[in-house]
């Protein structure tokens, strides 16, 4: 499958595993190596994952059903087997492990799934879930699945981490919580308990850094040992002694939201706007060199869902011509066109501190230019960016077409059982989107990490949209070791 492809291409990069320098002091001064402080960008707002926690799983307090490996497949974890399809596929039946206990040192069973899964029902994941209609324990050690209609992934959404009923953020994972500071820090120890053998890092913290000149500055200073950095900013860390830098392939996807407007959402603007970008020379200047340039919505790991050869190519004459015919007058000095008093101008936001954010947005907005289009860049807080005007968005999906393209709206594709048809039904999806473009999409970006050399164990696997203290570099934290 094309994610296993990408994996391949990644092992070739630097593995911490060859690395054989003396170790440095890790951040947390532990002579033994084993605590570890890192630092992501984004904070979660609950450690709920009804509540969106961990979305690829890997939750690290919470285990789900099933959990991936590094090629993208899955394998069971509290599941005692792979869920098993109906043969209508309007129904999953997982049996469950027998040996699994809570941090408290309850017992885990069939009500726990339950309740989890009807808070999803309720809650904010409801439309990833929106096939489901009801989970209920078939006896002591089985749970069924109910879907309004077939969707042959749904096994993929069981890698949400289960919660028993009672609150708080008691798990059956390999961590469990000793200090939640929501924003700022999250700190956790090892179970030793856990029913796959307590892991050998005693004590990971997690600090939340959403700025990356920061975050970068605290790894100069010896003050973590990891963290997720553009890639202009890892590269410097390449010869740093005791560092190492890892890229990951990821079905991270990056464009400029369009929405509805008088100018966003005039069909000439958004199709200009599309044949304006070099989206080649945006991949060297704003991502240092590692993403792919690419126009189409679908991430490189799910090729096979994507028409053939669609894309837009770069063609500024036809740009022009189109603003043209549609009434977007040049403007007689270097400023915007206009069309019934109406300026060609999109004010654009993305998070600040994210320069990879902000270096894409600056390149969108020099290519618009050329065109008669101008675009301002609004840094703002992450949690302000709602959608309602154009903004920088991270979107996709490795492992399934459907989530990777849920922003489209997609109700009909998803459904699809038949393998072939699936795909034929997701091509047609992409010259859907081509035909009347709703964002500009700039590239996919690859992520980087720079990782204190101390341990052994990192695998590189596929990053999804945006990074997390859960997956990407740190994913298999539990099987680390100090060296």
């Amino acid at each position: 499958m094309p994610v296993l492809r990408a994996v391949a291409a990644v092992v070739l990069m630097i593995s911490l595993a060859a690395c054989t320098a003396e170790p440095t002091p890790p951040a947390s001064g532990d002579p033994d190596g084993r605590s570890m402080v890192i630092a992501a960008a984004v904070a979660p707002e609950s450690l709920d994952p009804a509540g969106g926690y961990a979305p690829l799983g890997a939750a690290k307090i919470y285990d789900g059903l099933v959990e991936y490996q590094p090629g993208g497949t899955l394998r069971p974890a509290l599941a005692a087997g792979m869920p098993v399809p109906a043969a209508d596929g309007r129904s999953w039946t997982v049996a469950l492990r027998a040996d699994v206990k809570f941090h408290d040192g309850s017992a885990f069973d069939p009500d726990d799934v339950v309740a989890t899964y009807r808070r999803v029902l309720d809650g904010p994941l409801r439309s990833k879930f929106w096939m489901l209609s009801d989970v209920r324990a078939i006896d002591g050690g089985t749970v069924r699945f109910e879907l309004s209609q077939p969707y042959p992934a749904f096994a993929c959404l069981l890698v949400l981490g289960v919660k028993p009923a009672a609150e708080g953020t008691n798990g059956t994972g390999p961590y469990q919580v000793t200090a939640w500071e929501p924003g700022r820090k999250l700190v956790l120890k090892a179970h030793s308990a856990y029913y796959l053998g307590p892991p050998k890092l005693s004590e990971i913290t997690v600090e939340f850094v959403a700025d990356d000149e920061t975050r970068a500055q605290l790894l100069r200073d010896g003050k973590l040992d990891g963290a997720v950095l553009p890639a202009s900013l890892a590269s410097g860390f390449g010869t740093t002694s005791g560092l190492s830098v890892v890229d990951h392939a990821a079905g991270d996807v990056r464009l400029i939201s369009l929405p509805d407007g008088p100018v966003t959402g005039d069909p000439a603007v958004r199709r200009a706007l599309n044949l304006v970008v070099d989206r080649r020379k945006l991949v060297e200047e704003a991502l240092a060199g590692k993403g792919a340039a690419t126009s189409l919505p679908l991430p490189a790991a799910l090729a096979e869902f994507a028409e053939p050869g669609a894309r837009f190519d770069l063609d500024i004459p036809r740009a022009k011509q189109l603003l043209d015919a549609a009434g977007w007058s040049a403007a007689a000095d270097d400023g915007p066109r206009a069309k019934a008093g109406v300026l060609a101008a999109i004010p654009v936001g993305y998070p600040a501190g994210d320069l990879t954010a902000r270096d894409l947005v600056a390149g969108f907005a020099r290519a618009a230019a050329m065109i008669g289009v101008r675009v301002t860049a609004e840094p703002v807080a992450r949690e302000a960016l709602t959608g309602a005007t154009a903004e920088l968005r991270a979107v996709g999906d490795p492992f399934d077409p459907s989530r990777a393209l849920s922003w489209l709206g997609d109700t009909t594709a998803r459904a699809v059982t038949d393998p072939a048809q699936r795909a034929v039904a997701y091509r047609a999806l992409t010259r859907a989107y081509l035909a009347a473009p709703t964002a500009v999409v700039l590239a996919e970006t690859g992520h980087s990490y720079v990782i204190r050399q101390n341990w052994t164990g990192y695998r590189a696997v596929v990053d999804g949209p945006g990074t997390d203290h859960t997956w990407g570099a740190w994913w298999n934290l539990q099987t680390w070791a100090p060296r």
